[in-house]
């Protein structure tokens, strides 16, 4: 864990924040002013460990956590897995994309909800992908990358259902796909620089009340269709 507040500002948690966008992520929060809960696998000093693919590894996190007000949770962890299409769809690649990117963010929810509710801000944020959008998602974009395209698409209406189980609560739940950016997953030849997404991202979700619960924007500002 981190805290370069001057004042403050709130806390947020970013999963996957080791690396590319959650690393961007939780820069651009902590100079905000923010206390920032730098979940990684790989924990370093100041982060917090966390293995998004082990529940017991998000369990324990709750635990750790546990009476701590939690003003914002972005579910950034994930991973691509294969993408050479149905003829190289193997059982348990499809299985861990969809445990690390579908499941995990649900248990994150689940884990960090009394948090949330102890927070101020009360939002929590799926990073999901155009990709896995039934309308948009194949229209300039031919990948065979099956598991992730439906994990993405499964985490969309995990965002659905977790905006409609957490508006009692006053937490606002929303989806935002960050555009294809030059990370290492997106790759070197991605159209959109890092810090580009990550500033789009973080106006969003600093904008976010329970009005845009339950929605699906690009980083951009664009609604994205489900």
């Amino acid at each position: 864990m981190s805290n370069t507040a001057e004042k403050d500002a709130g806390t947020v948690l970013v999963t996957g924040a080791g690396r590319g966008l959650g690393r961007t992520l939780a820069a651009l929060y902590a100079a905000a002013g923010f206390r920032v809960i730098a979940c990684m696998r790989q924990a370093t000093e100041g982060a917090m460990p966390l293995d998004v693919a082990d529940a017991g590894s998000i369990a324990m996190l709750g635990e750790k956590l546990a009476g701590q007000p939690i003003d914002i949770v972005i579910n950034n962890a994930a991973i691509r897995g294969d993408t050479g299409g149905l003829s190289s769809l193997e059982e348990g690649d499809f299985l861990e994309v969809m445990r690390i990117n579908a499941l995990a963010p649900l248990l994150v929810a689940r884990a960090l909800r009394p948090n949330l509710l102890a927070g101020r801000r009360k939002v929590l944020v799926n990073i999901g992908s155009r990709a896995g959008s039934l309308e948009e998602g194949t229209l300039d974009d031919d990948d065979g990358d099956y598991a992730y395209r439906c994990s993405k698409a499964a985490l969309n209406m995990a965002t659905v259902k977790l905006a409609q189980d957490f508006r009692g609560d006053g937490i606002a739940v929303i989806s935002l796909h960050p555009g294809w950016v030059r990370t290492d997953m997106g790759g070197e030849e991605a159209a959109i620089d890092v810090g580009v997404s990550a500033a789009g991202l973080k106006m969003l979700i600093d904008g976010t009340t329970l009005a845009q619960t339950g929605s699906f924007r690009a980083y951009d500002g664009r609604a994205v269709a489900w």
